[in-house]
């Protein structure tokens, strides 16, 4: 359809433009779907590549399920929250403790309960080294800032079983300061759905330094909910737990 000066109309798209735009989708669906089967491969053959810098107490495998990279060294970013017992905390303070730090939503139901499990069996791991491990989570969900929405989470998610647990809150603007820092981007559709958030675990020395970066996997229902299996989750809490022992120096 043209309009009166012969100009196509910006209403239609031309057929070649239309092709051009198929075949890119298709492309990039092939591209996709060849990765995956390639990662499957992987996994079946156990033809996992090992990423430079893993400690050699993590095997390959875990390794690759937890996604596990090493990042420059250098300072983490600061803050200063309120954690789930109304109390005032800083990374700072936890000098002289590994950290590993999450973000997590205290409304969700998906993937921020499996985490938890693994940081609780990453607790039990630990033993007698437990003491020199922190685990930290920061609030994602700017619709529940209050204390009593991460304490509620905690408890209902046994996390407060771990003495050095600390799931962090704070205001809007403080808490988006530490999302920029660590590069997180949240997406909060509204405040009864779940916070679309990156699912990022760092791993911070004694010394107050990032030193790796995780992702752990997880598997779908055919719904699209997240779950893994218990000794899935038990084998990426002792990956945690591995990578901290290796940080704490012992």
């Amino acid at each position: 359809m043209a309009d009166d000066a012969g100009r196509p109309s910006p209403h239609r798209r031309l057929p070649g433009l239309v092709v051009i735009e198929i075949c890119v989708a298709t492309l990039i669906f092939v591209a996709i779907i060849g990765y995956v089967a390639f990662r499957v491969r992987q996994h079946q053959e156990g033809l996992l590549v090992r990423p430079a810098g893993i400690p050699a107490s993590i095997s390959t495998r875990v390794a690759d399920m937890m996604q596990l990279s090493p990042v420059p060294v250098t300072g983490a970013p600061g803050f200063t929250l309120t954690d789930q017992a109304g109390h005032t905390v800083s990374l700072a303070s936890f000098r002289d403790r590994v950290v590993v730090l999450e973000f997590m939503d205290p409304h969700c139901t998906d993937l921020c309960p499996i985490v938890s499990q693994e940081f609780i069996a990453a607790y039990h791991d630990l033993g007698r080294l437990a003491s020199r491990v922190v685990f930290v989570a920061v609030n994602v969900n700017h619709y529940h800032l209050q204390v009593a929405d991460v304490a509620a989470f905690s408890s209902e998610q046994r996390l407060t079983t771990i003495p050095s647990w600390h799931f962090v809150t704070g205001t809007y603007p403080s808490l988006q300061a530490v999302w920029q820092a660590y590069n997180v981007a949240v997406y909060a559709p509204g405040p009864n759905a779940d916070v679309q958030h990156s699912s990022v675990m760092y791993f911070i020395d004694r010394q107050g330094r990032e030193r790796y970066l995780a992702s752990p996997m997880v598997d779908h229902t055919p719904a699209g909910s997240s779950y893994l299996p218990a000794d899935q989750i038990t084998t990426l809490g002792q990956g945690i737990a591995q990578v901290a022992r290796q940080l704490s120096g012992r």
